[in-house]
């Protein structure tokens, strides 16, 4: 799924009323984890934090009666790159490190991990990992021959 510019801001937009949320300050919060909860038929994100408060909500348009069987691979996918762009917001959340961003389904279904704020920790996921069991499948048949 290729993100639209409207898609984009509407991301970032997000991202920018959980920094006024969690403003940095020297007291920071104890929230741990940012929930987003992404509807597929109506494209709706909110965004909750561990207590289940709700943080923001938005719709979008492009999300509306998605059918794709990936639809939330391609969901965290596009998060995470959003997310990553602005890193610079998001590692100043005034929540106690590490914490996480993580994406849900309406279930409340953990779908994906987003973005994790600390120094030491990397999400490996996407285009790295694609075809790791085919890599690691001919690795054992080579191996046991």
């Amino acid at each position: 799924m290729t993100i639209s510019e409207q898609t984009n801001q509407k991301l970032e937009r997000v991202i920018r009323k959980i920094s006024q949320k969690f403003p940095n300050l020297s007291d920071t919060g104890i929230v741990t984890d940012i929930h987003l909860r992404v509807v597929q038929e109506s494209g709706e994100l909110s965004v909750f934090d561990d207590d289940d408060n709700e943080i923001t909500r938005c719709v979008i348009e492009q999300w509306i009666d998605n059918k794709d069987d990936d639809f939330y691979a391609e969901v965290v996918q596009a998060l995470r790159k959003v997310f990553h762009r602005k890193s610079d917001i998001v590692d100043q959340f005034g929540i106690l490190k590490p914490f996480s961003v993580v994406l849900e389904n309406e279930e409340h279904e953990n779908m994906g991990e987003i973005y994790v704020a600390d120094d030491d920790t990397l999400i490996i996921g996407g285009d790295i990992m694609n075809g790791l069991d085919e890599d690691l499948d001919r690795f054992m048949k080579e191996l046991l021959k």
